[in-house]
């Protein structure tokens, strides 16, 4: 049995053509959920469930549904996709979408830059960051009876710079002359005066890297302090 009681989940999961998961015991586990044929209905437009089972599927599309059903209603998560997911018109990229939105409220989506895993993980496509929180049974009860999802603001952010490049090695703010920007780093260092210790504070000048995702996390802070989570704290 699945641990439901996870509060916040974090992961990055493996993704890519090479690496399907094609066997059968484990796609019975998402049958009912991502691990399906999609197909788009003539009618409406919308993907709906072919007649045949799967017999394969990326890796992401399972890490999706089994990170919203471990978490307790109400529970957090952060998941590292490709951007195909989240954009690619294809019923297959429609129909998970259209799960993670019947089955989380999502709270932010802040695009990388393809130099975040390509020196470490070689994966040289474009990523998000997607964070969603969990729905509660009584909120999709309510929300199956309406019929139609509520309008609701998300977060969205893209980050140019991460502090390193194609090859790992750091990536520092400089000025228009191109002269690296020193920033004033506050340290404290317990030093031993007289048979006692003390605390030193310390100012040292060091380079500033690079990097979006800390001013994004405070931009974040600021819109939930403008616009309340959606849905309630769980169960």
């Amino acid at each position: 049995p699945l641990n439901t009681n996870v509060d916040v989940l974090m992961t990055n999961p493996p993704f890519g053509t090479d690496i399907k998961i094609e066997d059968a015991e484990v796609l019975d586990q998402y049958r009912d959920g991502v691990a399906q044929s999609w197909s788009r209905s003539k009618e409406t437009g919308l993907p709906v469930a072919g007649d045949h089972q799967v017999s394969a599927t990326a890796p992401e599309q399972l890490f999706i549904q089994r990170a919203v059903q471990w978490v307790r209603p109400g529970g957090r998560i952060g998941i590292v996709l490709p951007n195909g997911i989240l954009s690619n018109p294809g019923p297959t990229d429609e129909a998970i979408r259209r799960w993670i939105l019947d089955n989380c409220w999502v709270l932010a989506s802040v695009e990388l830059p393809v130099e975040t895993f390509i020196h470490e993980a070689g994966v040289n496509i474009l990523t998000s960051l997607l964070f969603l929180k969990k729905k509660t049974d009584q909120e999709k009860i309510a929300l199956a009876m309406t019929g139609q999802q509520p309008d609701y603001p998300v977060f969205m952010a893209v980050a140019e710079k991460v502090g390193i490049d194609r090859r790992g090695n750091p990536v520092y703010k400089r000025y228009p002359d191109g002269e690296i920007i020193l920033k004033v780093q506050v340290e404290k260092e317990r030093v031993s005066i007289g048979g006692r210790e003390e605390v030193t504070v310390l100012h040292r000048k060091v380079k500033a890297i690079d990097n979006d995702l800390p001013e994004i996390a405070k931009a974040y802070k600021k819109f939930r302090e403008k616009y309340p989570e959606p849905g309630s704290a769980g169960d």
